[in-house]
């Protein structure tokens, strides 16, 4: 074989001993480790709830001034022109009573009245002739008058027939219908006066001797309840019934409302917290957010760099709407509120704000 064709195939055989080396060498080094990545987390910032025991009472919003609607006289029904819900000015025709009894009334008044004119005037002028005595003068006189009072109250009673609205307002409620006799002072519309809106709530036995008249107090309308920061309406406790109801046992509580407007329609539901300015305030945190480590409980707090540690706290009470913390927390520091038991101290995650990540605990 040539010199030459030798040479090439030892070059050809260094070429794959070399490429084969780097094969086994590239085998035994280390790869890269791929980049981390930050696991999404939900959090949201830790409010304040005044430190009440929990107690929330639900109530309807009504008038501060209701006024049950009734007729002066008796009778039959034969229009009612407002239904429930009806606004009304002060002075509208509300309803009217059958007008018959009460129109011969005032006829026969009118004729007793007309007949002691007549007999007043013919003895002032028989005395004016010295034909009858003073006293006999003075008793037509007399009878004038009666007949004059009674003919101005058979008048008035006629005018009793027509129901009218004394302020502005909403009608609450119909409490007797077209075609119904009722009596004097019946009850037939309810008016809710313009003005002023209240809660009207219950409080149970337990709670009584905590309440004061003036007690400041926070109210959550429920139709807000879907808002993520829901605004609170201010109250106080104006008038609290020093009897409880035989029936239910509770105690008649009205907490009159300060710069409701148009949010505070009557008929809403609305949840009332009173607030004890001698206890101070606690935190509030989810019940997801709760770490329970045995009998310690603990919560992850997300630092400024978005990595998390794990925090031991205090809980005081648990609530539907989340636990009391009592110590290890402060107002403003951001949690992790959910997937808590998925997470490694020192980590860092993708920071998701919660649905009310800003807001203070209703």
């Amino acid at each position: 074989m040539p010199i030459s064709a030798l040479l090439k195939i030892n070059m050809k055989h260094s070429v794959l001993l070399l490429a084969f080396v780097s094969v086994l060498g590239g085998c035994g080094k280390e790869s890269a480790p791929p980049a981390r990545i930050e696991q999404p987390a939900l959090t949201r910032i830790v409010g304040t709830v005044a430190a009440d025991n929990g107690n929330v009472y639900s109530g309807e919003i009504r008038a501060r001034y209701e006024t049950q609607l009734g007729f002066r006289i008796g009778g039959k029904i034969i229009e009612r022109l407002v239904d429930a819900g009806a606004r009304v000015k002060p002075g509208q025709v509300l309803a009217r009573l059958d007008p018959a009894d009460s129109s011969l009334q005032a006829s026969s008044a009118q004729a007793q009245y007309r007949l002691a004119m007549d007999d007043a005037m013919r003895y002032r002028e028989l005395r004016s002739k010295n034909f009858v005595s003073q006293s006999a003068l003075d008793a037509k006189e007399a009878a004038l008058k009666v007949a004059a009072a009674q003919a101005g109250l058979a008048g008035n009673q006629t005018s009793y027939t027509v129901l009218r609205a004394d302020h502005a307002g909403v009608i609450a409620a119909t409490l007797a219908e077209v075609g119904q006799v009722v009596s004097a002072g019946q009850p037939v519309l309810r008016l809710a006066q313009d003005g002023e809106r209240e809660v009207a709530i219950a409080i149970p036995e337990t709670q009584f001797a905590n309440l004061k008249i003036g007690m400041p107090a926070d109210v959550a309308l429920w139709s807000e309840a879907d808002k993520n920061e829901p605004a609170l309406l201010s109250g106080r406790l104006r008038e609290l019934v020093p009897a409880a109801d035989p029936a239910s046992r509770t105690y008649a509580a009205r907490v009159a409302l300060s710069g409701a407007g148009a949010r505070a329609t009557l008929g809403m539901t609305a949840q009332v917290r009173f607030k004890d300015h001698n206890k101070p305030d606690k935190l509030i945190v989810p019940l997801s957010a709760i770490f329970q480590q045995g009998d310690q409980a603990a919560v992850w707090v997300v630092a400024a760099d978005r990595s998390i540690s794990l925090r031991p706290v205090q809980v005081a009470a648990y609530r539907d709407n989340g636990a009391v913390i009592a110590s290890g927390l402060t107002a403003g520091e951001r949690i992790v509120s959910a997937g808590v038991h998925k997470l490694n101290a020192g980590e860092k995650i993708r920071v998701i704000e919660g649905e009310f990540a800003n807001g203070s605990a209703q």
